[in-house]
């Protein structure tokens, strides 16, 4: 019979680094301390295909490695394509708003900044 085994700390899984607390420093010399944001930067499920796709890619290493390094640009570019155009579309609900000068929620702004301070502090930390 298998005894069920107490998880070792190396086998408990760590939070999530978009949860983890950071500490900044700011103009006035006071430390605040921000949460990473969770917003998603790609559509239900595209996470999961890059990351399926990735995972067969570094399984066809050691059988084709220039292959495997191909596809990996590829899929780099891939992914970088879909970031830009998730942004532009964002940028394309609000911008018609600006050029003419309507008024836009400060709501629908905030959101906006929101997703692009996501983003720009993800881009800080890779």
């Amino acid at each position: 019979m298998i005894q069920p085994t107490t998880p070792t700390p190396k086998d408990t899984p760590s939070p999530s680094p978009l949860a983890s607390k950071r500490v900044r420093t700011g103009s006035s010399g006071l430390r605040r301390t921000t949460r990473r944001s969770s917003i998603l930067l790609f559509a239900p499920g595209a996470a999961d295909s890059f990351r399926t796709r990735w995972l067969d890619i570094q399984a066809s290493f050691v059988d084709e490695p220039g292959q495997s390094v191909e596809q990996a640009d590829l899929l780099v570019a891939e992914v970088m394509k879909q970031l830009a155009k998730t942004f532009a579309d964002k940028r394309a609900k609000l911008e018609p708003q600006l050029v003419k000068g309507e008024a836009i929620s400060t709501e629908d702004l905030r959101i906006a900044l929101q997703h692009y301070r996501s983003f720009f502090d993800r881009l800080l930390t890779i």
